[in-house]
């Protein structure tokens, strides 16, 4: 088999590294080439030689395909018969620090030791934190690799790593794990060789003599991190220049204009699927594309050269998909998962932030206006990709109210968002909540909040108090945003430590490099005594949250209506503080409805009739019963109350 516009030396290497392969194997390399050829070579054309960047990636790919495992290659025919595997509804992640999940000291063998919590929630998708051998610290919790091919030493090696994503794998769970595209740690060795004045190296960096440039580019570039590392360029003495460092000093931006950084990618992921792992979180994805006059983030390089990076996966590992870690704003956001030429061949994944901050916004304000009318604003994404949805993560939360959202609803922006972190940090009256100030930009008013799930929705300070029905309404609220999450569609991810509504962690700053971050907070180790003994104590909040989760996703699991490629349509209900969710199945609507008030609220029929189900022949799935419906025929919610109705 040939392919056209391969170079004739390319051909040639990919040959030999085949040949020792039975012919079944060889042939389905070809015809994967010959499928993914086109979208290769159109996604490097930001090379001047793109055809000759296609054909050494074709290599990389032909030896990695060589090495992979048998039971990896059937995972790949697997996959390529299912393509929808990632969409279904029975697809649930959950996200963790391995040291944090693990017994301290087990590392990567700790968690296969736990595989079993995971199966009783009903996860089927685990993102574990990052774990690649990074800098020592401080290093940006671990977002700072010196090298991609080693495991942290105190987590295990990359045969435990091996391991760990065979075992996940029998027990129906893929492993998702952080690739770092935009940055390298200062000790990684290509940053290592640059200092030492090796040419080629250098170029795999932004190196510049003196600040021309980089006040030019400065002009329009944000800072990530104002508070501990403003700037976005760095002097190095080593060097005797000055490096792009978005993020941290000691994190070196890689020059993607360089077809030799790209090579060098291609092959880190290649030898990442070959240890087992099926998921690739595209850490700071946005950022890895260069342009004068811009803000460098969202360049339309970013997505083709995503795209070539896929085509190459999908040759060699097509049971390998990305997720791309870009939280921009929805505009900008949907080309992650493609559009125009792109679609549909980018990222396969997306992290849905603004639903996040949306469930965060309507809990403060019990009105649903804004998120109904932005949320239904994101445009739809290709049918064959899913949203990661989530109401906590790692990270702080940044409140991405879009200014032109909130004034079609008569709001302010600036004003709400301050709102929202006033609220959110305690600093408002009636506020529930017990989050902390993070990074706060005097210059322009920004700022975030870091905070677990629980401790923002206000389950501490009720247990502070001894308030029963203030903690009756902390857990309705979790359970609430936790619906939310589940009832959208796309791979909802539970964060390590929400399923027993763990509150912040008191200790959080008395490790020395976790001191000037707050975010660690909210990434206390999992208490196993607490989850050990959920049963001993059925009314504590981490069973109820924990009970009422699990019910959650097994009726998830049954509704088809719930696969990621129907859309969801966000609407008000006719009842203040109820958000309407429609998904149109060809098997009929789904309907979900969301009471974000502490007070009973009642859906009327006309809407429920309007969106295709009769009020008094539908089914809630969340209680298995008919809902309430009163003797006007509306449908009753109590406080915090989520339904998830079909006909029945």
């Amino acid at each position: 088999m040939s392919l056209p516009d391969l170079p004739v030396a390319s051909a040639r290497a990919v040959g030999e590294r085949l040949a020792p392969l039975p012919a079944h194997r060889r042939t389905t390399f070809w015809l994967r080439a010959r499928r993914w050829w086109d979208d290769l070579v159109t996604g490097l054309e930001v090379y001047a030689d793109p055809h000759t960047v296609a054909g050494r990636l074709l290599e990389l790919a032909a030896a990695a395909y060589a090495g992979r495992a048998d039971d990896l290659h059937v995972l790949d025919e697997q996959r390529l018969l299912e393509p929808d595997w990632f969409q279904r509804p029975d697809m649930v992640g959950y996200a963790a620090y391995t040291e944090r999940y693990a017994a301290s000291g087990t590392g990567l063998p700790g968690v296969a030791e736990r595989v079993d919590h995971l199966r009783d929630l009903g996860v089927t998708y685990l993102h574990l934190m990052p774990l690649l051998e990074p800098r020592p610290a401080p290093n940006d919790g671990g977002y700072a690799v010196a090298d991609y091919r080693s495991v942290r030493p105190d987590l295990g090696t990359m045969d435990d790593l091996r391991d760990l994503a065979a075992t996940l794998r029998a027990n129906r769970v893929s492993l998702c794990l952080d690739l770092v595209l935009n940055h390298v740690a200062q000790e990684h060795e290509w940053a290592v060789a640059a200092r030492s004045g090796d040419p080629h190296y250098r170029d795999y960096f932004y190196v510049y003599a003196d600040r021309t440039e980089p006040d030019a580019f400065e002009a329009t570039l944000p800072e990530v991190f104002p508070d501990f590392a403003p700037g976005n360029f760095t002097w190095d003495e080593e060097l005797s220049a000055w490096v792009w460092t978005t993020f941290n000093a000691y994190q070196w931006d890689l020059n993607w204009a360089n077809p030799d950084v790209f090579c060098e990618m291609a092959d880190v992921i290649l030898n990442l699927a070959n240890h087992g792992v099926e998921v690739l979180r595209l850490d700071a994805i946005a950022f890895t594309w260069k342009r004068k006059g811009t803000n460098c983030q969202n360049q339309p390089e970013v997505h083709q050269l995503t795209q070539a990076l896929r085509a190459v996966a999908r040759i060699a590992a097509p049971a390998l998909v990305f997720k791309a870690e870009a939280i921009v704003g929805p505009d900008d956001l949907v080309h992650y998962l493609g559009r125009g030429v792109h679609h549909g061949k980018v990222s396969d994944l997306a992290y849905h932030n603004s639903l996040m901050v949306q469930i965060w916004s309507m809990l403060a304000s019990r009105d649903v206006t804004l998120a109904a009318h932005a949320l239904a604003r994101i445009p739809a994404i290709p049918s064959t990709t899913a949203w990661i949805t989530y109401l906590r993560c790692h990270d702080d939360i940044g409140w991405a109210i879009d200014d032109g959202d909130a004034a079609a609803v008569q709001l302010n922006g600036y004003e709400h968002r301050g709102f929202l972190s006033r609220f959110y940090t305690g600093d408002f009256e009636g506020s529930f909540a017990d989050g902390l100030v993070f990074q706060h930009n005097l210059a322009t008013g920004d700022m975030r909040v870091s905070g677990s799930a629980a401790s923002l929705a206000g389950v501490g300070r009720a247990l502070r108090d001894g308030d029963r029905g203030r903690l009756d309404d902390a857990v309705g609220r979790l359970l609430l945003g936790h619906a939310l999450v589940l009832g959208w569609g796309g791979i909802p991810v539970i964060w390590s430590g929400d399923e027993i509504a763990a509150l912040n962690d008191p200790h959080w700053d008395e490790v020395a490099e976790h001191a000037e971050d707050n975010r660690w907070a909210h990434r206390p180790a999992l208490d196993w005594d607490v989850v050990d003994a959920l049963a001993d104590d059925p009314g504590s909040p981490a069973a109820r949250v924990c009970r009422g989760l699990r019910a959650m996703v097994r009726a998830r699991a049954s509704l088809p209506h719930l696969h990621a490629s129907v859309s969801a349509h966000p609407l008000p209900t006719g009842a203040p503080g109820v958000l309407g969710v429609v998904r149109q199945h060809p098997l009929g609507a789904m309907v979900g409805i969301y009471n974000v008030t502490e007070h009973d609220r009642y859906v009327p029929a006309w809407w429920l009739a309007a969106q295709g189900l009769d009020p008094h022949a539908v089914l809630d799935h969340l209680t298995g019963a008919p809902p309430p419906v009163t003797e006007y025929d509306d449908l009753r919610l109590a406080a915090y109350q989520a339904m998830w109705l079909t006909a029945r």
